[in-house]
């Protein structure tokens, strides 16, 4: 039997499945625990000490007695914490992206993914270097500035020579006034030596998804090929951070096992790298399983309700607060426009799942990784979100000013996003308003800029993002970044 240690580098040692079963056994035995669950409660809400930091957060058992919990009165007070933790320490700005497939041929056989190697049918796919140029310049005209690439893992068709290859391409292209500004990757577990590639091509978050942290069911559900590997797969981040990358992305596919196992897991493993590297995870998405191709997801028996799912965000946002919370146009507006409260900061807009989606007219289907079930505009979600009172953000100034890892968790937890990415966002939304946005768009956008400005603490910030401002709609300069 493997011993507990959170500080250990043996997947099977900082994500212990003894102690899992014993958190979920502890987090039962103290659901109705009025007590513990209010002194749970007062330690995850968020406070200033002397120095400015804010203080806040919970450790994997205290944030599974809450998810246990099913006291009406305390559930609707995690919620309101979890949107006072997420106004604290991000405001109400969302970072908005877009995915970019590059390649679907895998060589793995994971049962949930369509792109599994089994699959014949699929119409397998992959971009030349002209054809991510044409996927880059129809995410330019829509507005996008940050991506995520995605890849299946194939060593023959997608070596990490193609990855980076493309990453270089993406970075060159400046169509009218449009830039990728950061991409973020999300390819196999890989080698330190390959991470340190990734790092040197300027790479934001290297994100990685666990899937599941069951053993014994991840090994069920990747029976063939290198992802396999449990150990590898697990200890990936561990390696990325050892190669300089300081930024890197969590995340379990909901419904593959049962959801108070990933939780703990999953915050687990955020203790763990905060443990070894001195920083945690700089986001952590929450997908759910969904119908694709020839994977039904109804055969999978852990699916999760709309209404357990948001109170997973939610939990997950008391626990680590400092973390950056993604959810992806898997989910529907509705379920979107409920969860912006507790704790997501980053969405994506108008994504396309297939490869080479972008350049399509219609949106196709025939090499779609899943089926998007928010299928409107990025104009259109741009402007949703700001009916709902949320800044549409496409800043990218962190990564291109070296806050990153440490640096940008000191940012957060001191409470400076408000003199730095809240004037950032609202330039970058300017950039966004002038160059693509609708009439409808635009009328709602510069009204809430000029409200928005309002809110910022430092004078001198406040009149020099202004001025910037000003500059963007008037002048036709771009890029300020505080």
């Amino acid at each position: 039997m493997a011993k507990f240690d959170l500080k250990s580098l043996k997947a099977e040692e900082f994500i212990n499945h003894e102690e899992i079963l014993a958190t979920i056994e502890y987090a039962e035995q103290n659901k109705h625990n009025v007590e513990l669950i209010d002194e749970i409660l007062e330690k995850a809400r968020p406070k200033k000490t002397a120095d400015g930091t804010i203080c806040a957060g919970l450790n994997y058992r205290e944030a599974s007695v809450l998810l246990a919990c099913d006291i009406p009165e305390k559930v609707e007070k995690i919620y309101e914490i979890a949107k006072e933790i997420k106004l604290a320490f991000y405001g109400n700005r969302i970072v908005m992206f877009a995915p970019l497939y590059l390649s679907n041929y895998c060589v793995n056989g994971c049962v949930y993914c369509p792109y599994h190697l089994k699959n014949k049918h699929i119409a397998r796919k992959k971009l030349t270097q002209e054809e991510v140029k044409a996927e880059v310049i129809a995410l330019q005209d829509m507005g996008h500035k940050r991506l995520a690439i995605e890849a299946g893992e194939d060593p023959v068709h997608n070596p990490i020579e193609y990855i980076l290859e493309c990453i270089k391409t993406i970075y060159s292209i400046n169509h009218k006034n449009g830039a990728i500004r950061r991409v973020n990757v999300n390819i196999a577990a890989t080698t330190v030596e390959n991470y340190r590639k990734l790092k040197d091509a300027g790479i934001g978050t290297y994100i990685l998804f666990q899937e599941t942290y069951h053993k014994e069911s991840y090994l069920k559900l990747h029976p063939t090929g290198p992802k396999h590997d449990y150990d590898y797969h697990t200890e990936a981040m561990d390696r990325a951070m050892e190669g300089g990358i300081d930024d890197v992305g969590l995340g379990v596919l909901f419904g593959l096992e049962l959801y108070k196992y990933e939780f703990a897991g999953l915050l687990m493993h955020a203790e763990h790298l905060e443990a070894v590297h001195g920083v945690g995870p700089h986001t952590i998405s929450v997908p759910r399983i969904k119908r694709a191709d020839d994977i039904d997801p109804n055969v999978f028996d852990n699916s999760i309700p709309d209404e357990m799912f948001e109170k997973i965000i939610a939990c997950i946002r008391l626990a680590v607060p400092y973390t950056g919370m993604i959810i992806s146009t898997r989910e529907s507006q509705e379920v979107r426009e409920r969860v912006l409260n507790l704790g997501i900061s980053q969405i994506s807009g108008a994504s396309r799942t297939s490869v080479g989606g972008y350049t399509e007219e219609e949106r196709p289907h025939d090499s779609e990784q899943f089926d998007v079930s928010d299928q409107r505009t990025l104009d259109e979600v741009v402007r949703w979100l700001m009916e709902n009172g949320h800044i549409p953000s496409f800043c990218t100034a962190c990564y291109r000013e070296g806050r990153t890892g440490d640096r940008f968790m000191s940012l957060c937890k001191t409470g400076q996003i408000i003199n730095c990415c809240h004037p950032n966002a609202l330039m970058t939304l300017t950039e966004y308003l002038v160059d693509y946005a609708s009439d409808a768009t635009k009328e709602i956008g510069y009204s809430m800029i000029m409200d928005e400005l309002k809110k910022i603490p430092k004078d001198k910030v406040r009149d020099i993002a202004t001025q910037n401002i000003s500059d963007i709609r008037n002048s036709n300069r771009r890029d300020f970044r505080f």
